[in-house]
C-alpha cells in the first residue's frame, strides 16, 4: 500500500467518523425514555401538522395507517447517514415503533433536521410494511408538496396512491427532499 492510499484511506475513515460522531450530537431522540418520549414528540407532529397544513386531516381519515417520524437527524461529510425514531399509529393508536435510517455517498458536507410522514392508503401497502424485516421507501411513494400554503399538495390522484409521503421541517416544505433508499425497522423504544 503506497503513502497515498493509506492517506485516503485514513481520510474516510475520519471523513465517516466525523459524519457519526456529528449525527450521534444531534438531539434526534437516541437513549430517550423509549415509547412516552417518541409518543410525545408524534403528538406535537400530529398537531403541527393539523395547525400548517389542514389538508392532511382527510388524507388521515382515509389511511389505513399512518407512520409519523417527527425527527430525522441527517449528517455528511463525503459519507453521509441520517437516523431517527418514530410511531406507527392505526385510526389514532400507536401500534408500533420504528427506526429510520438512511446512508448516502458523494459530494456532501453538513447537517438539517426534518419530520416526514407516511400515509399508508391501501391495506395491502400497510400489510407489507408490517410484515416486513426492514421496508425501504421507494417508487412506490408518491410525495405531496406544497407550493401554495397548507394543503400540502394532497389531490385526488395523490390520495389514490398506495403510500403518500409528507416531508417538511420548521420552515415548512423542504423541497427536494426524498425518502428513497430509508429502511424503516420495527422496534422495542
Amino acid at each position: 500500500m503506497t503513502d497515498i492510499q493509506r492517506l485516503l484511506t485514513r481520510r474516510r475513515f475520519l471523513a465517516s467518523s466525523g459524519a457519526v460522531a456529528t449525527l450521534a450530537a444531534c438531539g434526534n431522540g437516541v437513549g430517550s425514555s423509549g415509547g412516552a418520549t417518541i409518543d410525545a414528540r408524534v403528538d406535537a407532529e400530529v398537531s403541527y401538522l393539523h395547525q400548517h397544513f389542514p389538508g392532511t386531516d382527510e388524507l388521515t381519515q382515509k389511511a389505513q395507517g399512518v407512520l409519523y417520524m417527527p425527527l430525522i437527524t441527517q449528517a455528511g461529510l463525503l459519507v453521509g447517514g441520517a437516523y431517527g425514531r418514530g410511531a406507527l399509529r392505526i385510526h389514532g393508536v400507536t401500534v408500533d415503533y420504528y427506526s429510520a435510517t438512511q446512508a448516502s455517498f458523494g459530494l456532501q458536507i453538513g447537517a438539517q433536521q426534518y419530520a416526514h410522514v407516511l400515509y399508508f392508503m391501501t391495506r395491502p401497502a400497510l400489510e407489507d410494511f408490517r410484515s416486513s424485516n426492514g421496508w425501504t421507501a421507494g417508487a412506490n411513494v408518491t410525495y405531496a408538496f406544497s407550493d401554495k400554503g397548507g394543503d400540502a399538495g394532497i389531490s385526488t390522484t395523490t390520495e389514490m396512491a398506495p403510500v403518500v409521503a409528507i416531508v417538511f421541517g420548521q420552515a415548512g416544505m423542504i423541497a427536494g427532499a426524498a425518502l428513497q433508499g430509508t429502511k424503516y425497522t420495527r422496534i422495542i423504544p
